[in-house]
């Protein structure tokens, strides 16, 4: 009765074994007393007295479980023993008793290490996986930004600069009056409407500027060149100094649009007299230089426009640089430097095209 008393506990115990350990092992320590002392009484007690191996995997903390099991089977092995033999037997059992709950203790303590390993690698993938995501945010912030700021220097030096120069032949075309003239304005007028719807669907498809579609980027500039010096109806004077030789995509494109921006600028601020475009071909870098002999201005100064800011961004974009030197009345010189990038194989496919064509 008093062991059956003594059971009963158990299910209350089970779900409060982490909060009270100490009496969780008491009241098993006294079970397995119990046990020892029916065992003792009568041998059949030995089928009750085995409750204690499960109930040491159930209740004890994983550092006493084998102890548990270890003092289960010596009190039912010594209560079944004669009254000469238990000394000795208990000698015996102590001998492996002791060792097995030494190991047990060793076992539970590293499965409880590798338990709390594992609790931490789990927390930092989950901190990793929160910072992923939010690297990931950032990054989609970041390309979109720098999509606008493409989309924004695609639109200043192709369509902002072509409405320009659509403007200022008009207004020419307004001012001239003989027919000849107000005809040859207004056809340059029509020739930069349809360039600039072009460069606007262009855009769109988020391709290379135009003209490096159809020509190398020398052959691109000297076209440039040329239309720009009869729309502005200052001389130009273009030369190109090395050997040229194919360059990426990203390359060709900054320095074309860093030209186009320098030559509009000139046109529009400098009032110069003459101006010169030079390409420079060395076996590292490709030097553009854009030179007038125009009002110059303070490269200090802060600058209202995009013009500037957008050429820096592209030319370092290409990991290049970018110096102005220009003072009021003494003329401007641009120079941009960036390295000599040779074409990614989609480059060169769309090289061979253009030399097909």
């Amino acid at each position: 009765m008093a062991a059956a008393v003594w059971v009963a506990p158990v299910a209350w115990l089970y779900p409060r074994r982490d909060r009270r350990r100490a009496l969780v092992v008491g009241h098993y320590l006294v079970l397995v007393a119990l046990a020892g002392w029916l065992t003792a009484a009568h041998a059949a007690f030995a089928v009750f007295a085995a409750i204690g191996y499960p109930l040491a995997l159930a209740l004890l903390p994983s550092r006493l479980v084998m102890a548990g099991v270890t003092v289960t089977a010596v009190a039912v092995v010594a209560a079944q023993a004669g009254p000469g033999q238990r000394g000795a037997l208990l000698t015996v059992l102590a001998g492996v008793a002791l060792p097995l709950a030494v190991a047990g203790w060793y076992v539970a303590a590293e499965h409880d290490k590798r338990r709390r390993l594992v609790d931490h690698l789990r927390a930092a993938m989950d901190e990793n996986a929160a910072l992923h995501a939010r690297l990931l945010g950032q990054a989609r912030h970041a390309g979109v930004r720098d999509e606008r700021h493409r989309v924004a220097g695609e639109l200043h030096d192709t369509l902002a600069q072509d409405l320009v120069a659509l403007i200022r032949q008009l207004d020419a075309a307004a001012r001239t009056t003989t027919g000849d003239a107000a005809r040859r304005h207004l056809g340059q007028a029509a020739e930069l409407a349809r360039r600039g719807l072009a460069e606007a669907r262009r855009s769109v498809r988020a391709l290379r500027p135009g003209p490096l579609e159809r020509s190398s980027l020398p052959e691109a500039l000297g076209h440039m060149a040329e239309s720009w010096s009869r729309a502005s109806g200052v001389p130009l004077a273009f030369e190109v100094t090395g050997r040229p030789a194919a360059l990426s995509a990203d390359v060709e494109a900054a320095l074309f649009r860093v030209a186009q921006e320098g030559l509009a600028n000139v046109a529009k601020h400098a009032g110069a007299a003459r101006a010169a475009l030079t390409l420079s071909y060395t076996d590292e870098l490709v030097l553009l230089d854009i030179r007038d002999d125009g009002g110059g201005f303070d490269p200090q100064a802060p600058a209202d426009g995009f013009g500037l800011d957008g050429m820096r961004q592209r030319v370092r974009a290409a990991g290049g640089t970018l110096e102005i030197e220009s003072a009021p009345g003494a003329g401007t010189a641009l120079a941009a430097a960036v390295p000599a990038l040779p074409p990614a194989p989609a480059d060169e496919s769309m090289t061979l095209g253009k030399e097909e064509r």
